[in-house]
């Protein structure tokens, strides 16, 4: 039985000549089942490369009887397709879809049987080792036909993207979304700047259990704690439960809590625990395929607990380079990933010494490397002082945004609920003495320090 997919598909690369150079770079012979479609397809095909422009019915046939490969049976199947194609009106937008889908579901059929040739032994060149290459390669097939925004002539695209609501994942507190003109877009590297202690890993899982229970897929990837220490911290958010209690809940009550959280949510959690310093982005990309092939899973946020003590591809722990250009390709290489992977990226780095005694952060004050909020689409500063702290707050101060004017809500305090593992929005009183206090029109980035007398050792 003919495949009606591929009828389709030949019928329009014959006659639709906006649709064939949006699909045919992608498109491979061995897509096809049949004898004749691929000597069809292949025939589309070396006319458009000889000739740049779709054959005409009359053209498709002479070029195909001139092929030696094709037996009398296959030359008539070969001319019956060729003389029944129409090409019907149809939503470009969506054919071109259906054509990618069936080049991704071909691809991995294909993939497969070749996996199942190399285990049975038919395949002398490759062993089992090459299956996850294999099935990876199968997996990232995808159409991406753009080659560059044309200024004059794509101008309309351009208004419409001006006045589209770009997605963004929302925090469920407000001054985070105020100053991030409603949460954070795709593609983006957020960075969150603190001491020891203060409260970084407690950010980030408050903002894993909140978009969890927003209905998206989160990945957490931790290399200074344990994945069961994570996942500690987010039960005793999402429980609303001080440490002490969630380790006295009987295992019964534990287990209906975990329920009625997954009950509330489409979202699924994943923590992933890396040693320090051992995991690259190379890591994280292959953890990615992994999960979407064993779990199809595909996280809308990704969380880095954290920056400092993540290896980089380019160089090893032990190469000689400064912790400048380590830790700044540590940040270009996530900021590349989330470009790659079209979410938002949330990870933390450390203050310096003299920074975790200071009251007002800096930029100057990130740990090893200037070259980190160089890179960074935003990044702010966790301030806890004694007197916050007796009033269950902490002190945020924007140092970088993209997003937005980062003169405006500079600093702003949020409530802490450290045995809780929570954030809360303040009282709007506790922002009075606060709120754009002794705040200049520069941005926080333009004042960092002069770099010129630094040494990068």
């Amino acid at each position: 039985m003919k495949s009606s997919t591929e009828i389709t598909i030949l019928s329009h690369l014959l006659n639709n000549e906006n649709y064939s150079r949006k699909v045919l770079p992608f498109l491979k012979t061995e897509y096809f089942e049949s004898k004749e479609n691929k000597v069809i397809f292949d025939e589309i095909y070396n006319f458009y490369d000889k000739y740049n422009t779709p054959p005409t019915k009359e053209a498709l046939l002479l070029e195909a009887e001139k092929r030696n490969d094709l037996t009398e049976e296959n030359w008539k199947d070969t001319k019956e397709s060729i003389n029944d194609f129409t090409a019907e009106d149809v939503d470009e937008k969506w054919l071109v879809d259906v054509t990618e889908r069936y080049c991704k579901d071909r691809a991995l059929h294909l993939a497969i049987l070749e996996g199942i040739h190399i285990i049975n032994g038919d395949d002398k060149t490759r062993n089992a080792d090459s299956l996850p290459d294999l099935l990876s390669s199968a997996l990232s097939v995808s159409f991406d036909s753009s080659v560059g925004h044309d200024y004059i002539d794509d101008a309309s695209d351009r208004f419409e993207f001006y006045h589209t609501k770009e997605e963004r994942i929302p925090f469920d507190l407000s001054f985070f979304n105020e100053i991030t003109n409603g949460g954070l877009p795709n593609k983006t590297l957020n960075i969150c700047l603190a001491g020891t202690g203060v409260g970084k890993s407690l950010f980030m899982c408050h903002q894993a259990a909140n978009i969890l229970m927003q209905g998206h897929n989160v990945l957490y990837v931790t290399m200074e704690m344990a994945e069961e220490r994570i996942a500690e911290r987010i039960d005793a958010n999402l429980m609303d439960l001080t440490m002490d209690e969630l380790h006295s809940l009987p295992k019964q009550t534990f287990e209906s809590s975990v329920d009625k959280i997954k009950n509330k949510t489409k979202g699924t959690l994943v923590v992933k625990e890396y040693p320090t310093a051992s995991a690259h982005v190379g890591h994280i990309r292959g953890l990615l395929k992994e999960l979407a092939l064993k779990r199809q899973f595909v996280p809308k946020i990704i969380f880095i607990d954290y920056l400092n003590i993540c290896a980089s591809s380019r160089f090893k722990a032990n190469a000689n380079v400064g912790s400048y250009f380590y830790i700044k390709s540590i940040a270009e290489e996530l900021r590349g990933l989330a470009v790659e992977c079209d979410l938002p990226i949330v990870s933390a780095t450390q203050t310096t010494r003299s920074g975790y005694q200071n009251s007002d952060i800096g930029l100057e004050d990130t740990s090893e490397s200037f070259g980190l909020p160089a890179t960074a689409d935003f990044m702010f500063a966790l301030i806890q002082t004694e007197e916050l702290e007796q009033l269950n707050q902490i002190l945020v101060k924007q140092l970088k945004n993209r997003y937005n004017d980062p003169t405006k809500n500079k600093k702003f305090v949020v409530g802490i609920d450290r045995a809780r593992m929570k954030l809360y929005d303040c009282e709007q009183s506790a922002q009075e003495d606060i709120l754009d206090s002794g705040q200049d029109d520069t941005p926080a980035f333009d004042k960092a320090l002069d770099t010129t007398d630094w040494k990068f050792n």
